[in-house]
């Protein structure tokens, strides 16, 4: 784990060279002098809360994107290292591949359901929107009623503010991804 120190140098850094700031326009923007800035960027000053303040509302960012540890920008996410939340005896597998983030407000899983697999999902609440990408096999989707069959390479997306069921009536495994949008 990184210092704080270290951590506040890195993304200050990298917030002004996204922004193409020279030192002189973000000391103009923060208050703070180009000094004091250039002490905090390399790491040989430690600054104080109200000069952290001061450089997060000059450059309009929250406070905690100049402290925290920021995530990777590559992050890979392998199947096989993924446990599987099932039912129905395993005939239906989910497996989260990307959990949600307020910040993104969605969430990605990974799902396959066995030949003979019904798997009614409870509604979500609000305008919550699931989008539905089939990878191999074939899934019938059913919602108001009405039943969609999408094929490999087939997606759909839909309101999911009420029931809805996945099935496979085929003969092979069928995968998907799930992405769900909370708006």
């Amino acid at each position: 784990m990184k210092s704080i120190q270290t951590q506040i140098a890195e993304n200050l850094k990298n917030i002004r060279k996204l922004r193409g700031y020279s030192y002189d326009q973000l000391a103009q923007v923060t208050g703070v002098s180009k000094g004091m800035l250039s002490q905090i960027e390399k790491g040989e000053s430690s600054p104080t809360v109200n000069t952290l303040w001061k450089i997060a509302n000059g450059l309009q960012v929250s406070f905690s994107s100049l402290v925290e540890e920021t995530e990777p920008t590559i992050s890979v996410v392998r199947l096989n290292q993924k446990t599987a939340v099932s039912e129905n005896n395993e005939l239906f597998q989910v497996y989260p591949y990307f959990p949600f983030d307020s910040s993104k407000k969605f969430e990605i899983y990974f799902m396959e359901f066995k030949p003979g697999c019904v798997h009614t999902s409870e509604r979500h609440h609000g305008s919550v929107e699931e989008y539905v990408l089939v990878c191999e096999g074939e899934a019938t989707i059913s919602i108001h009623g009405e039943e969609y069959v999408l094929k490999k390479g087939d997606s759909m997306k839909f309101q999911a503010n009420q029931s809805h069921t996945y099935a496979n009536h085929t003969e092979v495994t069928t995968s998907c991804y799930l992405l769900i949008y909370y708006p």
